[in-house]
């Protein structure tokens, strides 16, 4: 059994997620302010919490500031589209993993099971030396295995190499050479398109919406990264 402590002002919200978390493995919590958040952590052995950024007498951000002193326990943003430096403050403060509202049920299903599974079955956010994790994509460098929000995808070799060198430094981005010569280990003479179709097919494995990619990002004239955020 797995508690969710989900955290928003607006009983709406709350009332939503625990419906489209409905699992009988779940037992939830319910706070609508910070302090409240913070409080039923110290008291209960909560698993998981989903917890809104802009809230009264205390805000998300310090709620987690105050959480991550004393527990390791996943913490997934619920944010709005127009707050992304706070998503930014979020992550750098401590925070796992972010869903923007209106939420999509089927991704917030799929991000607290994966954030779940990271959490008790991977040792807590343990890093491993063979083990890359951004976001909701796992790779498993021994098995080579990549997950994306607990499910295993199939990728070929060139597109797992890829993702590996991305994932290995994430934030930088790599030019098409850089990558075509680390993946194809030759000189690249026009093996720039070549690199974009990679991109592109691993886009529609890994992405939600391949159009609006939240992890491979390109940036005009210069190359491809992954998105920390």
């Amino acid at each position: 059994m797995h508690k969710i402590l989900i955290c928003d002002d607006d009983r709406d919200i709350v009332n939503a997620l625990k419906i489209y978390l409905s699992d009988p493995d779940y037992t939830f919590y319910e706070a609508f302010d910070g302090e409240q958040a913070v409080a039923i952590v110290e008291k209960e052995k909560i698993d998981l919490v989903l917890l809104d950024i802009m809230m009264p007498k205390m805000d998300g951000i310090t709620a987690m500031s105050i959480i991550r002193k004393k527990h390791n326990i996943p913490i997934i943003l619920l944010t709005a589209k127009s707050e992304d430096s706070d998503i930014v403050l979020g992550l750098n403060v401590g925070a796992d993993d972010y869903i923007t509202k209106p939420f999509n049920p089927i991704e917030v299903g799929a991000r607290v099971r994966s954030q779940l599974r990271r959490y008790i079955y991977l040792g807590s956010k343990e890093k491993k030396d063979d083990m890359l994790i951004i976001g909701g994509i796992e790779l498993d460098d021994r098995g080579k295995k990549v997950t994306v929000d607990g499910n295993e995808i199939s990728l070929t070799p060139k597109e797992y190499e890829i993702l590996k060198l991305l994932m290995t430094e994430p934030g930088r981005v790599f030019s098409p050479k850089e990558i075509y010569e680390f993946v194809w280990k030759e000189t690249a003479f026009g093996g720039e398109n070549t690199v974009a179709v990679h991109i592109r097919h691993l886009r529609e494995k890994i992405e939600i919406d391949p159009s609006n990619p939240r992890y491979i990002k390109v940036v005009f004239g210069q190359g491809y990264g992954i998105d920390v955020k």
